[in-house]
């Protein structure tokens, strides 16, 4: 069963707060939506991703919806660099 982010969105869909750990499916249910917002292959440096994070959230730290991306295996880092894990920059079918 998918989790429901709305009680963690306000009125222009932005993330608000952050689910307490016994809300674990809540805080999945998040980072699968703002992992929607990063295009699959497109490689963003910290600034941008930090950017996109902010303009989607009301959180004062947006670097913390990072660290969870990047801890959850949402999106992968390199050399300053963010991409979603399930589309490597460059990678051509």
């Amino acid at each position: 069963m998918t989790k429901s982010i709305l009680d963690f969105q306000d009125e222009h869909g932005r993330i608000t707060g952050w689910p307490s750990d016994r809300r674990r499916a809540h805080q999945l249910a998040i980072l699968d939506y703002l992992t929607g917002l990063f295009e699959p292959g497109v490689s963003y440096d910290q600034g941008q991703a930090e950017q996109i994070l902010a303009d989607h959230s009301t959180l004062e730290d947006p670097s913390f919806l990072l660290t969870e991306l990047v801890d959850g295996d949402y999106l992968a880092t390199q050399d300053g660099n963010y991409w979603r894990a399930d589309g490597r920059p460059g990678a051509r079918g």
